[in-house]
């Protein structure tokens, strides 16, 4: 049956709107369960159009959160490019809402407030709102709320709509594939930011090497992901994808290959320096190759580039113009971990608070990742929103995962399922769950989730208060930064990074695309301190295992080797290296 490609964000993002448009209704129970399909979705590997190509219906049925109400809605878009319970409820509330959403401090509700109020349907029209100080005057809002509101649109606006590399990395790659299936093609690779694992980005580019360049280019312009062609010759052509997203393609000569790698993969200013030391060693570097006057000495690989210019390969993630120049001239450059480095997880949420499945669920889905152990960190009960535990619920937690850990040594299986929980950091720095409690754990991770406007000073000792008690072994996320949406809380870095040092306590690189949190700059700072990291998926679905690979892209660019990373180490000698072992 034919049927219309949507891509997952796009079926994300429904779903996403599925989840406020019930919520505004009042309705219980559905608001959840879209978001979690909807996340389930965005973070799969594989297209939702192809594993409905290949078993209908029921195979979308069986992706995780998804069941048979979702299934249905999903074959309606495919067949018929929308589906009936979403088109009467958006008719009741007809607004941009995850545009509107995407502001700091609004959710489902409050939309529907500025909707029934003052007609504001996008988020132009709140910004002219909160302008005229409209939104001050609403029952429930004052003037912080206006203020607030106002702050988080302009920091929504200063990120130019970039995305973030995890909510477009499945399509790209999977554009990718197609395109090296062309006959023609030769040779494939994705540049720019992609390339270099940036944490958002606003283009893709692709390079190609082919004989028949002019046949790629009309393939390339045919696919059904392109929406429209801008322009397009023999060796270039620059489309915007139905996805929103501008593409370029170029065919690039064999014997240029290495040096069109390197210049379009980036930085800018990394570009500009590698052609700073070509003129002073009397040679000329651009896209077609490394030249001595007419003669090419240079260009096939990147590899022969660096050294011609007498400089150590320098990875992708690296080419920022942050010493890695210096570095690579020394021979001091780090051996970046590996993207099959990383052996546990310590971040997962399973169904016990707002994750989407069981325990065994997820440590089955981590095995498959291939894994060796997790960590179970669901939420406590400072969040209720997550229908976080309490001290009795971690106790009945902790006897389900002794007694599948028994049942995995009976079946001689080596896979570890450890306890833990997420803990809850109150505004003055203590914890949420007793220390009794805590200290019957393998592993406590501690987090903000609230208060994210106190001063940079209270923020500090907050944090470090945390990081002080003696059965904390993890700081996760640690300023709570949502990309693109919500700045992180305002800490003294240094004074964290040395206080985590004198305790032992670990800093968290979470891997989750919205979070990457720390960010790279700080993972440098660790680095040089000598604090462990762990690199940590934040799973609320067995999906998300797989985005550990952007948590290890954070720490390559933050300069990160194995040994930085605790989780890279064999279960027994991980849980050596934590606090007070």
């Amino acid at each position: 049956m034919p049927y219309r490609h949507f891509s997952n964000k796009e079926i994300a993002d429904i779903l996403y709107e599925m989840a406020a448009l019930y919520e505004m209704a009042g309705v219980e129970f559905k608001p959840r369960a879209y978001e979690r399909a909807a996340q389930n979705i965005e973070s799969m590997k594989d297209e939702v159009h192809d594993v409905y190509a290949e078993g209908g219906e029921k195979a979308l049925d069986a992706i995780p959160g998804v069941g048979k109400g979702m299934a249905s809605h999903i074959k309606e878009l495919f067949t018929r490019g929308h589906f009936k319970e979403y088109e009467a409820l958006r008719k009741k509330m007809p607004v941009d809402i995850l545009g509107l959403t995407a502001v700091e401090g609004i959710g489902a509700k409050t939309v529907k407030t500025l909707w029934q109020k003052l007609k504001i349907r996008d988020l132009n029209a709140l910004e002219r709102a909160a302008k005229e100080g409209k939104l001050s005057k609403l029952p429930g809002f004052g003037r912080k709320s206006e203020e607030k509101i106002a702050k988080g649109i302009a920091f929504l606006r200063s990120a130019g709509g970039r995305r973030t590399l995890g909510s477009v990395f499945s399509y790209v790659k999977k554009l990718e594939g197609e395109i090296r299936q062309f006959p023609e093609v030769e040779k494939i690779s994705v540049a720019g930011s992609i390339r270099r694992w940036k944490e958002t980005i606003g283009d893709i580019d692709i390079l190609v090497t082919s004989r028949k360049p002019e046949k790629v280019m009309e393939r390339f312009c045919a696919m059904r992901e392109v929406g429209h062609v801008f322009g397009t010759g023999p060796t270039k052509t620059n489309v915007r994808l139905k996805s929103g997203i501008d593409a370029d393609i170029r065919v690039i000569p064999e014997e240029s290959w290495g040096a069109a790698l390197c210049y379009f993969t980036g930085s800018k200013s990394h570009n500009i320096e590698l052609r700073k030391i070509a003129i002073r060693r009397g040679l000329k570097l651009n896209e077609y190759g490394l030249f001595k006057g007419a003669r090419r000495v240079a260009g096939k690989t990147e590899e022969e580039i660096y050294k011609a210019l007498g400089l150590s390969y320098i990875e992708p993630e690296l080419r920022e113009m942050t010493g890695e120049i210096d570095a690579a001239r020394k021979k001091t450059l780090p051996k970046l971990i590996g993207y099959n480095d990383v052996r546990g997880d310590l971040q997962v949420q399973t169904n016990w608070t707002d994750g989407s499945v069981g325990i065994k669920e997820m440590a089955e889905a981590a095995e498959r990742e291939g894994l060796e152990y997790i960590v179970i960190t669901d939420h406590t009960r400072g969040l209720a929103m997550t229908g976080g535990l309490d001290e009795k619920g971690i106790l009945r937690q902790m006897k389900e995962i002794e007694s599948l850990n028994r049942s995995y040594g009976k079946a001689g299986k080596k896979f570890s399922i450890l306890t833990g929980t997420e803990v809850n950091i109150r505004k003055d720095g203590t914890l949420d769950i007793a220390d009794d409690v805590l200290r019957k754990l393998d592993v406590v991770g501690a987090a903000v989730h609230s208060h994210f406007t106190l001063s940079k000073n209270e923020q500090t000792k907050r944090v470090i208060r945390a990081i002080e008690n003696p059965n904390v072994d993890i700081i996760f996320h640690l300023t709570g930064r949502i990309i693109n949406r919500r700045e992180g809380i305002a800490v003294d870095i240094d004074e964290v990074i040395r206080a985590a040092k004198r305790t032992g306590t670990i800093l968290e690189i979470n891997a989750y695309p919205d979070r990457l949190d720390i960010k790279d700059e700080y993972v440098r700072k660790c680095v040089a301190a000598g604090v462990l990291m762990s690199i940590d998926s934040d799973a609320h679905s067995p999906e998300h295992f797989s985005l550990l690979q952007f948590g290890i892209a954070q720490a390559r660019r933050g300069w990160a080797e194995k040994k930085d990373i605790i989780n890279t180490l064999p279960v027994q000698k991980m849980l050596a290296r934590l606090k007070g072992r």
